[in-house]
């Protein structure tokens, strides 16, 4: 094995904390929420994904100064550099949102503090925060159980594995350089990492070597060991991967579109083609954002339905699946950086990064449906169903 796990002390499956909830709990009334997560802001919006009320604005920066004044000076030139460059002269305060199997607590990675946060929910209070190895915090995901907490730690090209209950790194998995989305496969036994390489590097031929290794890692959730590595080549964006843990749905850097990849076989198998708005034809590959062309990607809830972000042309597609037929092109605010399907399957919410909103994009009925206004530039949003007592 090419690549192999390097412990801080894993947790196993005896010991990693267990969310049971008593049927109280699951009996307490519930609702659909989309986590709105702005990035120049340092806020998450909470929406209702039925009727689009907003309700409380979480705060996830207070603790801004204190945290800088504790950075080395190494650290502090990083973070000056992340602010020069992905975030275009701005602090990167919120990349990622993942909510508890209770509903109740907030996990927030915050890039350019370098690390991650817990939030209650209903007060807004900061439970813990942890810094992640290296410089920067990127994507996330949560383990089925609530235990574990997966943080893509940019800089040092590993995984950083958190315990949710004391927010301690447990553990680090090795990746790709620049690890980006992380995602468990629908029943919990694997973890996927993608890659995206050097997105800071030029983009030329001759010097592609210094983007790095841009791959897919394929881990064992239980013992977190590297099962397989999937060179791609090119940097892999925002993917999907369908309960037979084989069919992959993957954006690809400046690529306009999609790809489906069969696991099992290593191969791209079908190439999706998708539309340059006008004024993304006259734009060269150096001036797609971070090397991205396209960078949002979901599927409804039966896996019928996949939603595209056209990043650079301002556009949702709508497709149907398997046939991967697009059913329509729907206009959205500017530069949409991600998409999200709302709880219940009916609709995919994609954040318009430069206009400050989001766009509902129903699935059945391919148009936009609302336009919701939130914060600085918002870089992600995912839907949770969450107690309704903690709303505000």
């Amino acid at each position: 094995m090419r690549k192999r796990l390097r412990r801080l002390g894993v947790l196993s499956a005896a010991t990693a904390l267990a969310f049971t909830l008593s049927p109280t709990a699951l009996a307490e009334p519930r609702t659909d929420v989309m986590f709105v997560g702005n990035n120049w802001d340092g806020t998450v919006d909470l929406v209702d994904a039925r009727t689009f009320e907003k309700y409380q604005r979480i705060d996830v920066v207070e603790d801004f100064d204190e945290r800088v004044s504790e950075m080395r000076i190494d650290q502090r030139i990083a973070m000056r550099i992340v602010r020069a460059s992905a975030g275009e002269g701005h602090d990167q305060l919120v990349d990622e949102i993942m909510v508890s199997p209770d509903g109740r607590t907030m996990y927030v990675s915050r890039p350019s503090l370098g690390d991650v946060a817990a939030y209650d929910i209903a007060s807004g209070e900061q439970l813990w925060h942890r810094r992640v190895h290296g410089y920067r915090s990127d994507h996330m995901a949560l383990s089925p159980d609530g235990g574990r907490l997966l943080v893509s730690a940019t800089t040092a090209d590993v995984v950083d594995v958190v315990d949710t209950a004391t927010g301690e790194v447990v553990a680090d998995v090795p990746t790709g350089d620049f690890p980006h989305e992380n995602r468990f496969s629908a029943d919990g036994s694997t973890i996927y990492n993608a890659s995206i390489g050097n997105v800071i590097a030029p983009d030329a031929a001759l010097l592609d070597g210094l983007k790095g290794n841009r791959e897919l890692t394929i881990i064992d959730a239980e013992t977190l060991e590297v099962e397989k590595v999937i060179d791609f080549g090119v940097g892999i964006r925002p993917f999907v991967v369908l309960p037979d843990n084989r069919t992959m749905y993957a954006q690809l850097s400046f690529h306009n579109g999609f790809v489906e990849y069969d696991l099992e076989e290593e191969r791209r198998t079908r190439t999706v083609h998708l539309p340059l708005s006008d004024e993304a034809k006259k734009l060269k590959r150096r001036d797609y954002p971070l090397d991205s062309a396209h960078h949002g990607l979901a599927v409804n809830n039966d896996h019928t339905k996949i939603c595209d972000a056209g990043t650079i042309s301002d556009y949702a597609a709508i497709l149907s699946a398997p046939a991967l037929t697009v059913d329509a092109i729907v206009p959205t605010g500017d530069k949409p950086y991600w998409a999200a399907t709302s709880p219940d399957g009916r609709y995919c919410f994609l954040s318009n990064s430069d206009s400050d909103d989001i766009s509902v994009v129903s699935y059945d009925d391919p148009r936009e449906i609302a336009r919701i206004p939130v914060g600085d530039h918002p870089q992600r949003v995912r839907g949770y169903t969450v107690p309704t007592e903690v709303l505000r």
